[in-house]
């Protein structure tokens, strides 16, 4: 797996301050991404134990509320073999701290049977405090929502969907 960038005091993907990995390659291609560099799945440098040591340790303070995984897309086949163990060694290593992804994916694409749904996919929403889901739309596109470029994207509250079943959106998404 590949990745484009890593930055280490994002402000504007989830709540708070964080880290964020932008992951290479998507075949979503949504017209108007704002990062279409990253569908190419070779694109940037190779994710390895010292890309991930390097986040880890990034996540370490204090004011680093979490991680998010944007990209590209985490939840392309390759990327969820790629990411799953790095990000439960970062649940396991800072609980108190959440993870968000991104996906142009549903959460019905990557529940059992869905479209996206590998041996790896339960494991990886296991994890995850908080799934932007669904394609960009640039129809849609809407500068005063939050955390989100489309009204068609969903914040879901995947603690509460892990206890009850139910899709709970957060910021009125």
């Amino acid at each position: 797996m590949n990745f484009s960038a890593i930055k280490k005091c994002d402000i504007a993907n989830g709540t708070g301050v964080r880290t964020t990995l932008f992951v290479s390659g998507c075949r979503n291609h949504c017209e108007g991404c704002f990062q279409p560099e990253t569908w190419n799945f070779n694109n940037g440098k190779e994710f390895t134990k010292e890309t991930e040591k390097e986040i880890i340790e990034s996540l370490s303070p204090d004011y680093i509320q979490g991680l998010t995984l944007l990209g590209g897309d985490p939840f392309e086949e390759e990327n969820q073999e790629g990411l799953v163990t790095f990000i439960e060694t970062v649940k396991d290593t800072y609980p108190q701290k959440d993870i968000w992804a991104y996906t142009g994916y549903l959460l019905e694409d990557l529940t059992a049977n869905g479209k996206k749904y590998t041996e790896y996919t339960e494991r990886m929403l296991n994890c995850i405090d908080v799934l932007v889901d669904g394609p960009f739309i640039q129809a849609e596109k809407d500068l005063r929502i939050k955390f989100r470029g489309s009204r068609n994207q969903r914040l879901i509250d995947m603690n509460e969907y892990r206890k009850t079943g139910n899709i709970m959106t957060l910021f009125g998404s």
